[in-house]
């Protein structure tokens, strides 16, 4: 938001603000501080999934260190089995900043102690690790995983993703919004990369009136076969997507009473778009028009530009 606050313009800009209405944040920076008791125990948290659900298990990390008045050590990322890729959280956040802006609230440190990490043999999977179920409430971790914390100095959380409950005291939640809205800063590599991509896109966009489509072809191995949809690539297909399903989530489409209605699901729009039908949707809409193109997703962006050139 600060980037865009000295040149407005309509490409960003929201078509949904009502008439008189400003933008305002979820959270004043005048969030209560208060001098916190010693720090319980270490929280070491795993966040799994996309760059969007690692996101929220970070603000969901730094609500449960306050719940448990515990040290955080800077979430480490899964290394997905889809993505694979290997980034730290100093490469795709600013590190030394999200610590500094949350100094007054959560106790965030970027590595265990060398006493803490010697007693586990220098080894995070040795931190014992509390499998912990999905929107689990505060009360949980004060109840099964603070004792245990107390008791070894360090606990462990993997994986992490949607493990605390969205119903939270107001001074927890103000704490989510200052993490996702204030400490979470993309490392300065990432911020010139995306400065230079919207400058570019608008730049080229006023040639045409200000008018793009940005494409996200999320067309890909893991949103394909978590949806349980089918396509035209027969059981050889169908049996890939079963395999991807049994890596990532062990089981979880083949527990009893889950049934799969793949025409169900396309009925009810629950289904990717493929490439081909991306390319009807947006030349459906645009095709008088003249409008510049943005697509993400390198590689399938051949197939769809050759999909175009067919219309």
């Amino acid at each position: 938001m600060r980037a865009f606050a000295a040149r407005p313009n309509s490409l960003v800009t929201s078509h949904h603000k009502k008439i008189g209405k400003q933008w305002k944040p979820c959270i004043s920076k005048r969030l209560t501080e208060s001098e916190s008791p010693s720090s319980n125990g270490f929280l070491v948290v795993e966040a799994n999934g996309g760059l969007n659900q690692q996101r929220i298990s970070i603000c969901d990390a730094i609500a449960v260190a306050r719940i448990l008045n515990a040290t955080l050590v800077t979430p480490a990322f899964h290394l997905n089995s889809v993505w694979r890729d290997s980034s730290k959280f100093g490469d795709i956040f600013d590190e030394d900043h999200f610590i500094e802006s949350l100094r007054k609230h959560v106790r965030v440190v970027k590595q265990l102690p060398e006493d803490v990490f010697l007693r586990f043999g220098y080894n995070i999977s040795t931190i014992p690790n509390m499998r912990t179920k999905a929107f689990s409430p505060p009360s949980y971790y004060l109840q099964q995983v603070l004792p245990k914390m107390l008791e070894l100095g360090a606990v462990r959380i993997a994986p992490f993703s949607n493990r605390l409950a969205h119903s939270v005291p107001s001074g927890v939640q103000k704490l989510r919004c200052l993490a996702n809205y204030e400490a979470l800063r993309f490392s300065e590599s990432i911020r010139i990369l995306a400065e230079n991509m919207v400058g570019r896109m608008i730049k080229r966009s006023s040639l045409t009136g200000g008018k793009y489509v940005s494409v996200h072809l999320r067309f890909e191995e893991d949103m394909v076969a978590f949806s349980c949809c089918t396509y035209e690539g027969g059981s050889k297909e169908n049996n890939a997507m079963e395999n991807a399903r049994e890596r990532s989530w062990r089981g979880k489409f083949h527990r009893p009473g889950r049934v799969i209605n793949p025409e169900a699901n396309r009925r009810n729009g629950r289904c990717p778009l493929t490439p081909l039908e991306v390319a009807t949707f947006f030349f459906s809409r645009t095709r008088r028009r003249a409008a510049y193109l943005y697509i993400k997703r390198r590689r399938l962006q051949h197939l769809f530009l050759e999909i175009c050139a067919c219309f």
